[in-house]
């Protein structure tokens, strides 16, 4: 006779006793045939919840996945038969399969969580739970914010300095020269040795409205009530040209190597060379009202105009029309500042009903970030030797701020001017800035680094200089 082919899936006799046993409850319990029976012919009320004796946590946020299931000290037979059953209540598929012929009586086995120690996004005991604030021992200490003085070092009288939100008054020379137009007069002042000169006298029927040194810093234009533009010789104190062609005064002037463009109230930009006889070379028309922000790219392509008109202009050589015309603003734009660490990187400010700061990729047009500063913006002014940037305020805080750029995270907020700061101008280094205001005073902050230490100039204090005037 042929002998029977073998079961391919083994039988297992299973004493009555343990097959009772086997059949648990969803929460683990073996029910008495009393309380199967109960079950079957009584619904429990709704009011009333059995507890079972036994309690299992849910698989889903366990770590019972870290317990590896041991032979029981029985019959093989059995508890093979009995650790399988009792791990598919318990686990899931992907459960740790038991070592057969362990030593170890133990139903249960902890075994490390080798994934969570050798995660990197979790520390070894990540079970624990740091108070709020605490960073890991092994962690470098964070570099502590730049002091920067909360003082001007220096302060100056400047009678006769206009309170006039589209005027630029106040410019800083490479030669570390300081050019203030205070009335109908410019006075020149030695940053090196405190000389005060006189550079000229417009005469009693103009006045002084814009002042911008070449980028050598030998030759100042001066933008007039008129609508005159001239060139000064500082050196030798000396007017070497007049050109005229605005219809009324020139409030704003921008230098570039051989070009000044000048704004207008009469809503035109005009391009004047020096090397040519004419009064300008062009003209840019696009601002439906006064210029009063003009600043040329560093790399002398593109030139930003700013105007009564809420618009912010750029324009380069090559056409009569604006490349970009960015609207966004809802105020004057008379404060200007190109990056000098990132190429097309233009920041602007708007007046009291706008208050923010924007920051534009002139490739696009694109608008990268915008704040509102609280306050009127009147000027911006980057600082080449670290990537910050300076403010000043007008209504209604009047007041200065420096800011860490692109986070836009606050540096430091410097007051002391009682009226608008109007006017802006950074020294050749780049550490110092000198602010004007309508309370007819210049002051002097020392609020940036230098390029070589990266480290604050320190405050010599507001009294350690006499209060002089500018004439």
């Amino acid at each position: 006779m042929a002998a029977a082919a073998p079961d391919p899936k083994p039988r297992l006799n299973v004493p009555p006793s343990m097959a009772a046993a086997l059949r648990l409850d969803p929460l683990g319990a073996s029910p008495s045939p009393s309380r199967r029976l109960a079950d079957a012919t009584k619904t429990p009320s709704p009011s009333k919840t059995t507890y079972s004796d036994r309690f299992i946590p849910c698989r889903s946020s366990s770590r019972l996945h870290n317990f590896a299931l041991l032979d029981s000290p029985s019959s093989k037979d059995d508890t093979t038969a009995y650790s399988r059953l009792l791990r598919a209540e318990l686990f899931d598929s992907s459960s740790p399969q038991p070592q057969a012929g362990s030593p170890n009586t133990n139903l249960f086995r902890f075994k490390k969580d080798t994934a969570a120690a050798t995660s990197p996004s979790l520390p070894p005991h990540h079970h624990y739970c740091a108070p709020a604030g605490s960073a890991d021992n092994t962690a470098s200490p964070r570099k502590p914010p730049r002091k920067v003085p909360k003082t001007p070092h220096k302060v100056l009288d400047a009678p006769s300095l206009q309170d006039d939100f589209y005027l630029n008054l106040v410019d800083w020379s490479s030669q570390n020269m300081l050019a203030v137009g205070l009335g109908t007069c410019v006075y020149l002042w030695s940053a090196s040795n405190s000389k005060v000169t006189k550079l000229c006298d417009l005469g009693p029927r103009d006045t002084v409205c814009a002042v911008h040194w070449s980028r050598e810093g030998s030759y100042l234009a001066i933008g007039t009530g008129l609508g005159d533009v001239q060139i000064w010789d500082s050196s030798r104190c000396k007017r070497i040209r007049n050109m005229g062609g605005h219809q009324t005064r020139t409030g704003v002037l921008a230098w570039s190597s051989c070009i000044l463009s000048s704004g207008s109230r009469d809503k035109d930009i005009l391009q004047h060379d020096i090397r040519v006889p004419g009064d300008y070379i062009s003209k840019f028309s696009g601002h439906r009202s006064e210029v009063c922000g003009l600043k040329w790219s560093h790399d002398d392509r593109e030139l930003a105009s700013g105007g009564n008109d809420n618009q912010l202009l750029v324009w380069n050589q090559r056409s009569q029309h604006p490349v970009l015309r960015l609207t966004q603003h809802t105020a004057a734009v008379k404060a200007i500042a190109w990056s000098p660490h990132q190429q097309g990187l233009l920041a602007s400010g708007g007046g009291t009903a706008d208050r923010c700061i924007r920051f534009w990729n002139t490739a696009n047009g694109n608008v990268l970030n915008s704040l509102d500063t609280g306050s009127q913006v009147c000027n911006l002014a980057w600082c080449k030797n670290v990537n910050e940037l300076v403010s000043t305020h007008g209504y209604s805080q009047n007041q200065i701020m420096v800011w860490k750029y692109p986070s836009m995270s606050k540096v430091a907020t410097l007051t002391g001017h009682t009226m608008r700061v109007l006017y802006l101008a950074s020294s050749p280094d780049g550490q110092t800035i000198v602010t004007g205001a309508g309370d007819e005073t210049l002051r002097f902050w020392n609020i940036f680094p230098s390029v070589k230490t990266q480290t604050p100039v320190r405050d010599i204090g507001l009294w350690s200089f006499p209060r002089s005037h500018i004439r």
